[in-house]
């Protein structure tokens, strides 16, 4: 059971409970959170409310996501690319596109149905909707993903996530012409309060981490590579937001007028790590797809 609190924001005063929650939980839908609130996994100053309550300033919101076994996620014979497997571990190339687990609403063509036709086994530690995913990438961003088969092998790969010593490189195109060849975006990540559909850079967030490296520049537009130290939501794509070098493409976080890119210019490259039995370095690479090597031969011709 995922049990979560949320201090109510100047900008919420008179916002019905609902709408709050919603938007601090965007993989569910409305009346989704109103069955919460019914159910009495939502109180309000400890108290539990109704869906139409008006939440005041500074009120403390708790409340619990269900566990998920009710839903039954299926396999599915969906193609995809597996870069390695054996009895622990899979590597996967996802392609763009394609969500990493379900949510509620949205239980079918993800990576987890695929995996779950394709593999025997999963870790269970996530839960029924989330099998063997120890870490995610966008929708839209595609590349490397390592999954585990077993128990064993999610609190490794877990706690090496945790550590930090998982090598995690992705390539990316953003606008404008970066100033260094090299450089550290530090600053920490959360819940945007303007739009909490959205990440920010925000002065009570998580601690973020990326390091870049110029690949090639262009007129108007940079080739990167990105380390990631950290792992928070939407990482990347906020951090060079923030610096305002935003991605190709990007729907959430980029201008309007940009490249012809359906998603975000972004591809998981690299992934690196210590396999959780034999505890040998495993590190696997993955060229970015067709519609993103394209964007590029766009950008040189152009000059």
């Amino acid at each position: 059971m995922e049990v979560h609190s949320y201090e109510v924001l100047a900008d919420q005063h008179l916002m019905r409970i609902d709408k709050v929650l919603t938007e601090l939980n965007p993989d569910y839908s409305r009346s989704q959170v109103q069955l919460w609130i019914k159910d009495g996994s939502v109180k309000v100053n400890d108290q539990q409310v109704k869906s139409n309550y008006k939440c005041q300033q500074g009120d403390q919101v708790t409340w619990s996501i269900p566990e998920p076994e009710e839903l039954n996620v299926a396999a599915e014979n969906i193609p995809i690319d597996i870069v390695y497997e054996d009895e622990d571990v899979v590597v996967v190339n996802k392609p763009r596109g394609m969500v990493v687990h379900p949510s509620a609403g949205h239980t079918s063509g993800t990576l987890v149905n695929a995996l779950l036709y394709h593999c025997n086994d999963l870790s269970g530690i996530n839960g029924v909707i989330r099998p063997g995913i120890v870490h995610r990438i966008d929708k839209d961003t595609s590349g490397l993903l390592m999954v585990a088969k077993n128990d064993h092998a999610h609190m490794s790969l877990a706690e090496q996530l945790s550590e930090k010593t998982v090598k995690r490189k992705y390539v990316a195109i953003v606008h404008g012409v970066l100033e260094h060849d090299v450089g550290t975006i530090d600053a920490p990540i959360g819940r945007d309060p303007k739009d909490r559909q959205k990440m920010g850079v925000v002065g009570n967030g998580k601690d973020a981490v990326t390091h870049f490296k110029v690949i090639e520049r262009f007129q108007d537009f940079t080739y990167v590579e990105c380390e990631l130290e950290t792992g928070r939501t939407h990482q990347i794509r906020v951090h060079f937001q923030y610096i305002s070098h935003p991605l190709v493409g990007d729907p959430k976080y980029g201008p309007r007028k940009t490249l012809d890119l359906d998603g975000q210019a972004l591809h998981a490259q690299t992934i690196g790590f210590s396999h959780p039995s034999t505890k040998e370095w495993m590190e696997y690479e993955a060229e970015a797809p067709d519609e993103f090597e394209a964007v590029l031969q766009f950008l040189r011709k152009r000059g």
